[in-house]
């Protein structure tokens, strides 16, 4: 029996996420999920698979360029983290948040706004807002898998409709014969995942709904427990909170911060060829962040910045040299949560490659979504999802369907080949958000010291709601092939149930 390029070579996936959900434990159902992928494989030779998950799997995606500048930004950004944390940056700044944002309501808007206005990186935006509303969100108690999903929805879907973004390039490089860049603007307005979750982030917050599990984390949080449902004792130990060792004030994490954020954009347009003569890019910002590499982008940007940091607060003496050193290794620490669930992520999909289940997914696509028409884009919008969700990829998806958009629908419909390739980018977004072994989900919780599996458990039916309401809207986005009149349905269902939702929970 061959499970290369058949329904098995998802199956690794599915059990793993189904597992992870199931037993809590996410380390151990990504584990087995890759041991399954390699037996598949090499049919259930165990020599031969144990070689697969050890060479073909951790040292091949430890040694490959892309997630080595992945785990840098990761750990200098931890560094950076417990410098601002230790200098006492961080406490200022909520302190002085606390006289200037007077409600929750504020506190959850101003995170919102703050996460909007990072949008060049998903994983950038998933650290820093977490470090840097931290104190805010815990002085007004927010529960931190509140401040999970906020920052995981404003990561993935603010980049998907940000046209100065590692996203876009990455959706432009999908798009072959094409201008890219151009289509990608062009399907922004279809892109109602994105768009309603903004809008859904900020109604329930205005309204004050909280439904599900993160209804009962919101409770807890209010009665000061802000870590209810996860499975710790000692939160300090556990999240490793680092001690105030200096007099720091607001503008000792506003400059690193602004550093951080300068030089994430200069190292990302300088992986893109912007200062490199002879280069198509050179000069031109746009067309250099289409071809930027976010990888040594965000790794060149951020070492720039923690020197920077280094030497400002050796300057200033807001630290001792010793203190700014030890930070290094209490970085790493903070990250070695997110390492370890990323690189068994990271595992795990290239068990899945080699299962060719992007050969299954194209088959089964080509062979049936050129039948129908008027609902294509939900199709194409579920498809994503699924994908996504099974694989922990929403760029990866993008590779598969976007191509196949484009193939199908560009010589027999232009505007339904936008909106197609907006709802598998939006789709893609939705399954990537859900899935406990995404990359980015991993780093929402990391960035907001929150259980992995509790905030993927509480932000599911959130996620969920924009979904079912984001399938309407492509429903009706096939008929009319109009951008305005589906988003104004989806807000309107949006609303309706929401309201409905949160007399259902008052009663």
């Amino acid at each position: 029996m061959t499970f290369v390029g058949t329904f098995w070579s998802l199956v690794p996936a599915v059990v793993a996420i189904v597992l992870a959900l199931i037993t809590k434990e996410v380390y151990s159902s990504l584990f087995l999920g890759i041991i399954m992928g390699a037996l598949f494989f090499t049919g259930f030779n165990p020599v031969a698979a144990f070689e697969t998950v050890v060479k073909g799997g951790f040292v091949s995606v430890l040694s490959d360029s892309y997630n080595v500048g992945i785990l840098i930004f990761l750990v200098v950004l931890g560094t950076v983290v417990a410098l601002l944390n230790k200098s006492g940056g961080s406490k200022a700044f909520g302190e002085w948040a606390a006289k200037n944002i007077k409600t929750k309501t504020g506190a959850l808007l101003a995170t919102w706004f703050f996460g909007v206005l990072i949008f060049v990186d998903d994983y950038f935006n998933c650290l820093t807002v977490g470090s840097v509303m931290r104190p805010v969100t815990d002085k007004y108690k927010v529960s931190r898998a509140k401040l999970a999903y906020i920052i995981d929805a404003t990561a993935a879907p603010v980049c998907i409709i940000a046209p100065i973004s590692s996203w876009a390039a990455a959706v432009s490089g999908f798009v072959e014969n094409e201008d890219g860049l151009s289509l990608f603007i062009k399907a922004i307005p279809y892109n109602y995942y994105a768009i309603l979750t903004m809008v859904f982030i900020v109604v329930t917050t205005i309204l004050g709904i909280n439904f599900g599990k993160m209804k009962q984390c919101e409770d807890a949080a209010e009665g000061g427990n802000l870590f209810f449902g996860q499975q710790v004792v000692n939160k300090e130990t556990a999240y490793n909170e680092e001690k105030i060792l200096g007099p720091g004030k607001v503008i000792d994490l506003v400059i690193p911060i602004i550093a951080l954020v300068a030089l994430c954009v200069v190292g990302l347009i300088y992986s893109g060829g912007f200062y490199t003569e002879g280069e198509e890019a050179f000069g031109n910002f746009v067309v250099a962040f289409s071809n930027a590499d976010a990888s040594v982008g965000l790794a060149l940007g951020s070492v720039l910045a923690l020197i920077l940091t280094i030497i400002y607060y050796t300057i200033k003496r807001v630290l001792s040299f010793a203190d700014i050193m030890s930070s290094l290794v209490e970085g790493f620490k903070n990250m070695v949560p997110a390492i370890l669930i990323l690189t068994f992520a990271w595992t795990l999909k290239a068990m899945i490659d080699n299962l060719e289940a992007k050969t299954f997914i194209d088959t089964i696509v080509r062979s049936n979504v050129a039948s129908f028409s008027t609902l294509l884009p939900a199709i194409i919008f579920l498809l994503g999802a699924g994908i996504s969700f099974a694989t922990g990829t929403s760029w990866g998806t993008f590779g598969i369907l976007i191509p196949i958009v484009v193939y199908i629908l560009n010589a027999i419909d232009p505007v339904l080949m936008i909106i197609g390739i907006s709802a598998a980018m939006a789709g893609s977004v939705f399954g990537d958000h859900c899935s406990p072994i995404s990359d980015t989900t991993i780093m929402s919780s990391a960035g907001a010291q929150c259980e992995h599996l509790l905030h993927v458990s509480t932000q599911l039916s959130y996620a969920i709601f924009v979904a079912v309401v984001s399938l309407i809207c492509y429903i009706v986005a096939g008929i009319v092939r109009n951008p305005i009149i589906p988003l104004i349905v989806g807000i309107v269902v949006m609303i309706v149930g929401l309201y409905t939702i949160k007399n259902k929970t008052k009663s």
